[in-house]
């Protein structure tokens, strides 16, 4: 009868968990004030993509040299969701590559998302259409842009170790275009701004290259109907250059529930550039689904 009692009490629900995605050239290290934020607060996992920090090279990539593609990576988010969270309620955060991580995995598994997925923020994304951003370039620049960096880069990658040693010879020349592309004020925190240097420093030329063409093939919209109904986070920086605040505009277009956040005069790297206001509406998201301090 003991045993009885025992093996039929109800056990608790899994808390809710937190899973956040990276971007392009990053690492689970750009969440770096919003982990600090919510350090004891709420269960969350934070990972390393495929090739990036502490993460391996991509088998596929390191064996046969074959690009990336956004699927991939959403079969990626769904395997660390099976080690990492294998039961109980989901929010999902992603910034830039991060985002399309997440709308990959709910094409892949829309039912993975209906039966878990209890919330979505979608940071500094896009749903598609990356080949016209222009970069803040003038029209020539970009046409020459679109045309030459892709052969480029792949010509870079295959002499990794000769354009490390060149990149480390024109760090100060790097730092000014990561400062350029990442932030959108000029009055950033300079040791946020080396912060941001040492993570993208750090990514080897050769995954910059093999990562790079899964960006102008990604197209995601007819994904986003798959999180309807739930409570979507949709935040943007104003000066980004990269995934302008146009993009995030559109994802929340498809999404007429969402909330769309824009944050004025902020870059690409906003939850760096201004984590407090990114902090904030994160924790208003965790609120509504009874999660983080006010859960």
């Amino acid at each position: 009868e003991t045993a009885t009692r025992l093996t039929g009490r109800r056990r608790p629900p899994a808390p809710v968990t937190v899973v956040f995605s990276h971007g392009y050239c990053l690492a689970q290290d750009s969440w770096h004030f919003q982990r600090a934020a919510l350090r004891g607060t709420v269960r969350a996992v934070y990972w390393d993509q495929r090739s990036h920090a502490r993460s391996e090279r991509g088998r596929a990539q390191r064996d046969s040299g074959a690009t990336v593609t956004i699927d991939q990576l959403g079969r990626d988010l769904k395997a660390v969701i099976e080690a990492a969270a294998p039961e109980g309620p989901l929010v999902l955060v992603g910034h830039s590559m991060g985002g399309m991580t997440v709308m990959a995995l709910a094409a892949h598994d829309p039912e993975l998302v209906r039966e878990r997925v209890a919330a979505v923020a979608l940071v500094a994304t896009s749903a598609g259409r990356l080949a016209e951003v222009s970069f803040g370039l003038p029209a020539a620049g970009v046409k020459a842009a679109r045309r030459m960096l892709p052969g480029l880069l792949r010509t870079l990658g295959a002499q990794a170790e000769l354009v490390e040693r060149g990149r480390r010879a024109t760090a100060d020349l790097f730092a000014g275009l990561v400062k350029r592309y990442s932030f959108g004020s000029k009055e950033v925190d300079p040791g946020v701004a080396r912060f941001a240097e040492r993570l993208i420093e750090a990514t080897p030329i050769d995954v910059v290259a093999e990562f790079y063409p899964a960006f102008v093939e990604h197209e995601k919209s007819a994904a986003l109907p798959v999180f309807d109904g739930l409570p979507v986070l949709v935040l943007g920086g104003e000066k980004d250059l990269i995934t302008p605040s146009s993009h995030s505009e559109a994802i929340a277009e498809a999404l007429p529930d969402a909330e769309l956040v824009i944050a004025p005069g902020a870059g690409h790297l906003v939850m760096l550039e201004q984590p407090e206001l990114v902090n904030a509406h994160i924790a208003e998201l965790l609120a509504q689904v009874g999660a983080g301090a006010g859960g």
